[in-house]
Order: C-alpha cells, then sequence, then structure tokens
C-alpha cells in the first residue's frame, strides 16, 4: 500500500496543504488562514478542520511543514539552518509538535546565512521551492530569484543553496501606494504596460532608490503619468531597481504565473533572460525530496 502524507505551506498571510501520495500530490486546498488569523497560537485547532477531509479518508496522516509557521510567530520556532544548505541539512533539522489526534506532525527549518553583499539574511518556505527546483532541473550551478512581498535572489551549486539575498519589493510597492505620498488619491490602478516599462526604464538611470520613487509623484504632477497609471509605474521602478542586484543575465525565476510574468517582462527590457518554474510543483518536489530524506531514502 503507498504511503500518504500531507505537505503544508503556511505563511503569515495564506494556508495550503497537499495531499501526497509517496512523491505525487493527489489532491489539494488552500484557505486564507495564515499564522496572522489563528486566534490565541491555537494551531491544531485551526489546522484540523482544514484537513479534516484527508484525516476521515486516512486517519493520522503525517504532516510535513513548512513556512513562518517554523518561526517565531509560528506553532514552534525552529532554528535556522547555516548556509549552505540542501535537502539532507533541512531533513536533518526538522522540529515535531504534538496533534490532538495522533498525526506526526513535522516543521522545517528555514535557512540563514550571510548575502551576496555581506548582511545577515533569512528565508522560510523559499527553501523548499529551491530544493525542488534543483531536483525537477538538475543542473550544476542555479541562479533564481523568487518573487514576492519579500523577494530572494539566491545561488545554487551542486543542489545546494550557497547564498541568498532579500528585496522588499512587494512590501515597498504595498507601502508607497498605501501609506505614502506617492498613492494618496489615486483612482482604481490600471495595469499599464508603457507606465511599467517606463518604471523599468529609470530603474538604471536612477539608481538611488529613494530618489527613484519621487519620480511617481512628479511624473504624475507634469502629466506623463494619469493618475491610475502610478502603480504600474511604481511596480516597473521597484522591479527594475531589484534586478539591478543581478550579476547574471540568465537565472530561473520560481513564482506564480501572474508575478513571473511581471518579473519576465521587467527582465527582458533590460537584457535578462529568465526561465520560469512553477511555484506550487517546486514546493512539492522539494517536500518529497526532503520527506525521501526523512526517510532514509536517496534523493
Amino acid at each position: 500500500m503507498h504511503k500518504h502524507w500531507i505537505a503544508i505551506d503556511w505563511g503569515t498571510s495564506n494556508f495550503r496543504a497537499f495531499l501526497m501520495k509517496d512523491s505525487l500530490c493527489v489532491a489539494t486546498t488552500h484557505a486564507p488562514c495564515g499564522l496572522l488569523n489563528v486566534p490565541d497560537r491555537q494551531f491544531a485547532a485551526a489546522l484540523q478542520p482544514l484537513i479534516q477531509p484527508w484525516l476521515d479518508k486516512y486517519p493520522r496522516l503525517p504532516l510535513l511543514m513548512a513556512g513562518m509557521v517554523g518561526s517565531q510567530q509560528g506553532w514552534l520556532e525552529v532554528p535556522y539552518v547555516a548556509l549552505p544548505a540542501g535537502g539532507e541539512q533541512l531533513a536533518a533539522q526538522v522540529a515535531s509538535v504534538n496533534t490532538p489526534w495522533g498525526s506526526p506532525c513535522q516543521i522545517i527549518a528555514g535557512v540563514s546565512g550571510p548575502n551576496a553583499f555581506g548582511l545577515p539574511d533569512v528565508m522560510r518556505g523559499e527553501e523548499v521551492q529551491l530544493t525542488g527546483l534543483a531536483a525537477l532541473h538538475p543542473q550544476a550551478q542555479h541562479c533564481v530569484i523568487l518573487p514576492g512581498t519579500h523577494s530572494k535572489h539566491a545561488f545554487l551549486l551542486n543542489g545546494q543553496i550557497r547564498h541568498f539575498s532579500t528585496f522588499m519589493t512587494g512590501e515597498i510597492y504595498a507601502v508607497m501606494l498605501n501609506h505614502s505620498l506617492l498613492g494618496r488619491d489615486l483612482p482604481e490602478p490600471s495595469d499599464d504596460a508603457s507606465a511599467f516599462s517606463l518604471g523599468v526604464s529609470h530603474a538604471p538611470a536612477a539608481p538611488f532608490l529613494s530618489n527613484a520613487l519621487f519620480s511617481a509623484r512628479t511624473l504624475r504632477l507634469d502629466g506623463t503619468l494619469p493618475p491610475a497609471n502610478v502603480a504600474s509605474y511604481l511596480s516597473g521602478l521597484l522591479i527594475g531597481a531589484e534586478l539591478l542586484a543581478l550579476q547574471e543575465t540568465q537565472a530561473w525565476i520560481v513564482g506564480s504565473p501572474a508575478l513571473t510574468e511581471r518579473y519576465t517582462r521587467a527582465a527582458s527590457q533590460m537584457g535578462i533572460s529568465l526561465q520560469p518554474a512553477d511555484g506550487n510543483d517546486c514546493f512539492i518536489e522539494g517536500m518529497a525530496a526532503i520527506c525521501r530524506s526523512l526517510n532514509g531514502e536517496r534523493t
């Protein structure tokens, strides 16, 4: 009989679970039930109803969790794995928590180490996607972008994460639009390709971001940017500024199709070629690889 288990990606805002049969995903579920939505840190109580249909069919299913669930704000803080790190190192440092219904449950640690600029950096969750990318597309070296609220640029050597750097691109975008002068009194934004392209082109022309950001205000004032296009311009400017840090002209990009498309468009304008890989596929394969390591199997 094939072994069933559940792979879980539990972040601050969202929850995703994948019912696994050995290394294959056979069902999925998701909910806007991130850590911030769990009252009084009652993580077991929040988790059980989300996976109960699977528990009804397979009682005491083993659980393997990744993401911010292993942070200080999560179910249990799991110490970071130091660089360099791959699937075997991640499997060696999982932590266990008890579930009231009897499922064995383990949480994967994040990864920490100096970034490309010598500053301390951390990730939780992306290390699983990187492990999965290396398994799905084996090669000696991987340069990878994982876009998001806190975008990551990572370099892998022989399947191990050697260093990575975090860029607060998504968070800066949200803060500027919602809490700064740049976003004041804007109408509903429209996704405008020309405004996005203008932002990308201005990123290398004005390499100091705190200076470049103000152009979202001045271009609106002089009539170059219609108010509805400010968001598109700001998105292009911030993604372009992030891509300036990329040392290579070719890289993988792992994420959702909508977000990877914007990065790919900006990168192409800057002479950078990005190869997309689906974020879910990489996460599932990464969890399966770590699970095999936990079970003593060769990955």
